[in-house]
């Protein structure tokens, strides 16, 4: 049972059922909205920062990767070859070196990048966001 909206002389044409004026509600909409936006920067700062956590250790394995790739095969790489150049060639020890740091390296590397595929961006803001339209539009049931 809804009440009509025809004034009556105890509400004026400028009040609502619940007795407030259109003034009112607006400021209500608009306090709601500002709220809304305000919380919904909140989300996106807080889905950003866990984006730029999970980034931050996918990139440092990388360059841990990198430098500790560099390092090994610089200091250890020449002890090995030569140690194994005692029992062959020295070519054929060099190039036995070689490819076990490059399976180490390509390790190493496909760890980070799993890491960097773990960074999701900020998908509930954007949902959330994209349900504001209809909200305004007093459209909600099309946001399920």
């Amino acid at each position: 049972m809804s009440e009509s909206m025809e004034p009556t002389p105890s509400r004026g044409i400028a009040e609502s059922a619940d007795g407030r004026s259109i003034g009112q509600l607006f400021a209500s909409v608009t306090s709601d909205l500002s709220t809304l936006m305000r919380q919904e920067v909140a989300l996106a700062k807080a889905e950003l920062r866990q984006s730029s956590v999970n980034a931050g250790k996918g990139i440092g394995m990388l360059v841990g990767a990198a430098v500790a790739g560099l390092l090994v095969l610089v200091f250890i790489s020449l002890s090995l070859m030569w140690g194994l150049g005692q029992f062959m060639e020295l070519q054929w020890s060099a190039l036995i070196v070689v490819l076990v740091w490059a399976l180490i390296g390509a390790a190493l590397a496909n760890t980070g990048q799993k890491e960097l595929k773990r960074v999701r961006g900020v998908p509930d803001t954007t949902d959330t966001l994209s349900k504001v339209p209809n909200a305004l539009k007093g459209q909600e049931e099309k946001n399920r």
